[in-house]
């Protein structure tokens, strides 16, 4: 431990304010820093010596040192706070689900991402199953709505306008009019395009009726194309996983090369109720 303080508690007061917080899991004020700097170099009798006032520690009396054990005993007033995960808060920002209600904390999973505008496809056991499917570069992100069809309307010219900035993986989430919920995540932003596009990362999904996952065969390279009149993820000589037309009124889903799936919906053609489109900060 003294090992550990030793290349930490230098007299460098910025660097020990952003270091505690991680640390302690508690935030200080610049004069509770004061102290708890003082108290660790109390607390590592080997950086007294000469040799440590040289290198700028300092010693304390032990009044500043009682101080320092009041504060670590009774840093808040009893029942005014309480310990929480991080992702946990930010859970409490999220949409817990416009579709869902949220009971208890215990009930609450605290690994759920932060989602930033409330969604009329996901619920919270949506996001948990794909949560942890995404790339890890990306896991800890929050979910940010691109394009929606109840805000943005139905037109597939829109959503690759509102896709057109966007740098990071999309989710694409489909509602049909039956209710089931399935969809793709895309390595590349959805875009008109005369080739196929995106990698390995892409991948389809289904709830119909439980969570399946269909990530790349490694046949070949058909993730997704954009046309005008239509968005095609997967294929491969013959029909196409995902398909949805340009009025995103109606899609297909079948089995495809790409991603040796089933298909996504129990209706091969589907008539969409809603569609979403999600990116990651």
């Amino acid at each position: 431990m003294e090992n550990t303080w030793t290349c930490s508690c230098r007299a460098d007061l910025p660097a020990l304010t952003t270091l505690l917080p991680s640390v302690m899991g508690v935030a200080y004020s610049v004069g509770e820093v004061d102290h708890l700097y003082t108290f660790f170099v109390q607390w590592s009798p080997n950086l007294y010596s000469k040799h440590g006032r040289r290198q700028s520690f300092l010693v304390v009396n032990k009044d500043k040192l009682a101080v320092i054990d009041s504060l670590l005993r009774n840093p808040f007033p009893e029942n005014n706070w309480e310990i929480i995960t991080v992702r946990k808060a930010k859970h409490s920002l999220s949409i817990c689900s416009s579709q869902s209600t949220c009971t208890s904390d215990e009930e609450v999973d605290d690994t759920l991402p932060l989602l930033t505008q409330d969604s009329h496809i996901l619920l919270d056991h949506h996001i948990q199953s794909l949560a942890g499917h995404l790339p890890a570069r990306i896991q800890c992100c929050p979910w940010r709505l691109v394009y929606s069809t109840a805000e943005h309307g139905t037109s597939l010219r829109t959503l690759y306008r509102c896709t057109a900035q966007v740098e990071r993986p999309v989710l694409l989430l489909i509602k049909d009019m039956h209710k089931q919920v399935f969809g793709a995540f895309s390595s590349d932003p959805f875009r008109v395009s005369d080739r196929c596009y995106g990698t390995g990362e892409t991948f389809l999904f289904t709830f119909s009726p439980e969570f399946k996952m269909y990530r790349w065969s490694g046949e070949n390279s058909y993730f997704v194309r954009g046309f005008l009149d239509s968005l095609q993820i997967g294929g491969g000589g013959g029909p196409f996983g995902l398909w949805v037309d340009a009025d995103l009124n109606h899609g297909a889903t079948f089995s495809c090369n790409t991603f040796h799936n089933q298909p996504l919906s129990a209706q091969q053609d589907f008539t969409i109720q809603a569609l979403e489109v999600w990116t990651f900060h």
